[in-house]
């Protein structure tokens, strides 16, 4: 019972070091390798379109526009690309707007294209870095592929271009 009081007065001690404005504590090698955000260059503002609150079809949660859609579809320089493997995708969040691959085969973001060998299509998407599991791509990116929605499909992932 001692053991216990003493642990969780520990725990109290600790938990109220917040409220004293202690700076955090610094974790070796933190620093290293972590992509930190930066800051737009001016003008280049990007207008996020988030689908209404109460959307419930897949023309509702698709907020892309025509110039967007056809920008994505738009050939890449293939002499710039880089190949990063294959990879199974499911549809990603459908309230996170834009283009884009949620996958472990990137360690940083970065810009790449998607290939759909089954339909032959391809989209360019940013590539944003996950721990393990599937991928996920967006809503958007999955239309233009043309991949039935509720599929697990598996699509070549390229960086660069």
């Amino acid at each position: 019972m001692r053991k216990l009081v003493g642990l969780l007065s520990l725990c109290t001690a600790l938990a109220g070091c917040g409220a004293l404005g202690l700076p955090p504590l610094a974790v070796p090698g933190s620093g290293d390798g972590q992509t930190r955000p930066q800051a737009r260059p001016e003008g280049a503002e990007i207008a996020v379109r988030r689908p209404p609150s109460d959307a419930s079809t897949v023309d509702e949660f698709d907020t892309t526009t025509a110039e967007e859609r056809a920008a994505a579809v738009a050939p890449s320089q293939p002499q710039g690309e880089r190949a990063l493997g294959s990879t199974v995708v499911s549809l990603g969040d459908p309230s996170k707007p834009g283009f884009w691959l949620e996958t472990a085969l990137v360690s940083a973001p970065a810009q790449g294209r998607v290939l759909y060998a089954a339909s032959g299509e391809s989209v360019q998407v940013d590539l944003i870095p996950i721990g393990s599991g599937g991928s996920r791509l967006s809503l958007p990116a999955m239309r233009l592929l043309v991949v039935p929605l509720t599929d697990l499909a598996e699509v070549q992932v390229f960086s660069g271009g």
